[in-house]
């Protein structure tokens, strides 16, 4: 059998097939976890184009030769094998972490080519690109620069030594660019690893600062209006003490009653539970406002249109609200919803600085992941109108 004969061979069979993979998933010859036996099997099946040469020579009587060969053959084999049981590629887990070199890849190399040039010898030209195997194997195995150190070196053999021994030519030349080629695909491969690795992880830092502010935004919400709600009320009660002390103890039996609530909103809020709905805060609204001393103008909680956005508008009440109680001096407090909006405007001191306020800070975070917009304006009169709109459903 001729080297075109045999090189015939090698592109209809499995090395075809293996080369492939090489190139396409830049030198995983087996997808997955670290290769074992089976990567290493696939990749001595592109050895099978030597068993013709070996029995032409046992048919046409050379029985030494084709002993020595099949031996040298076995031997390669078994190194190539044991290469992908011994030095096991690393998890993907570690895609960014440089291999370092195992330094019982070079007399594991130094067999291979004792071995091919053992077959060259025996077989002649046809068993030349069997030296492509050094150089892949030590692709698969080795970090990139000493890898690529093997591959050129291969390379350069296999371009070389027909030129200096005339008998071995007949390989065409573009062969030897294979394990360069091989060592090309697997950089690049390695790079594109990396590339999703850090993608990965850029995007779970991400999830874990955005739950964190999640996180931080909704019990900054939740205590901010409760603990606002619970001092007024305790306020309320210490006058209450020497006039009303049935409403004394009423107010008093609300406050824990409030800062249950706010322990359990905050177990909910770490959980990701936390539920705000645009009526159960009206109704919040409407004891917190009343036990500050504001009079409030509320709509029917039976009257309420169909609203997409109630959490949103929920929020926004709620801390809307907890600034006219806290900051804002009201004496009344007007709150109008629609399908798309709603507003809170009290008659108190105006706008101050808690308009730049973590709160409001928050808020408008909600309010533009839903695509709307929060407004902060003056209306006339004085005081301070808060108004967020979302966009009408089409």
């Amino acid at each position: 059998m001729g080297v075109k004969s045999a090189l015939d061979a090698l592109r209809g069979g499995a090395a075809s097939e293996l080369l492939d993979r090489v190139v396409r998933d830049g030198g995983d010859a087996v997808e997955g976890k670290p290769r074992g036996w089976l990567g290493g099997f696939i990749s001595v099946s592109w050895l099978f184009y030597m068993v013709g040469p070996i029995i032409q020579s046992w048919v046409s009587g050379d029985r030494l030769t084709a002993v020595l060969a099949t031996a040298a053959l076995l031997a390669y084999a078994a190194l190539i094998v044991g290469s992908f049981i011994v030095f096991r590629r690393p998890s993907h887990s570690d895609a960014l972490v440089d291999r370092p070199l195992d330094r019982r890849m070079w007399p594991t190399l130094a067999a291979m080519t004792s071995c091919t040039a053992a077959l060259i010898a025996l077989l002649g030209p046809v068993a030349l690109p069997t030296s492509i195997f050094v150089g892949v194997i030590a692709v698969f195995h080795m970090p990139p620069r000493e890898s690529g150190y093997v591959s050129f070196a291969v390379m350069l053999a296999m371009l070389l030594v027909p030129v200096a021994l005339p008998s071995l030519s007949g390989v065409p030349f573009y062969v030897s660019f294979v394990p360069v080629v091989v060592w090309v695909a697997r950089q690049l491969g390695v790079r594109g690893e990396r590339l999703a690795e850090l993608t990965r992880r850029q995007r779970a830092e991400l999830a874990i600062v955005e739950e964190r502010n999640r996180v931080a935004r909704d019990v900054h919400d939740i205590l901010g209006h409760s603990l606002t709600v619970i001092t007024v009320k305790t306020e309320l009660a210490q006058r209450l003490i020497d006039v009303d002390l049935t409403r004394a103890k009423a107010e008093m039996a609300d406050v824990e009653r409030l800062a249950r609530e706010a322990l359990a909103g905050v177990r909910d809020t770490v959980g990701g539970l936390r539920e705000v709905s645009l009526r159960g805060e009206l109704a919040n609204a409407r004891t917190a406002l009343t036990a500050a001393g504001i009079d409030a103008a509320l709509p029917d909680v039976a009257q309420l249109p169909d609203i997409r956005d109630s959490e949103l508008f929920g929020w926004v009440l709620r801390e809307a609200v907890t600034n006219v109680i806290r900051h804002s001096a009201a004496r009344h407090c007007t709150v109008i919803v629609t399908g798309t909006s709603i507003d809170v405007v009290d008659d108190g001191r105006g706008i101050g600085k808690p308009e730049s306020g973590s709160g409001l800070s928050g808020l408008r975070e909600r309010v533009r992941a839903a695509g709307g917009t929060l407004m902060l304006s003056s209306p006339e009169g004085g005081g301070v109108r808060v108004r967020a709109t979302v966009p009408a459903v089409e």
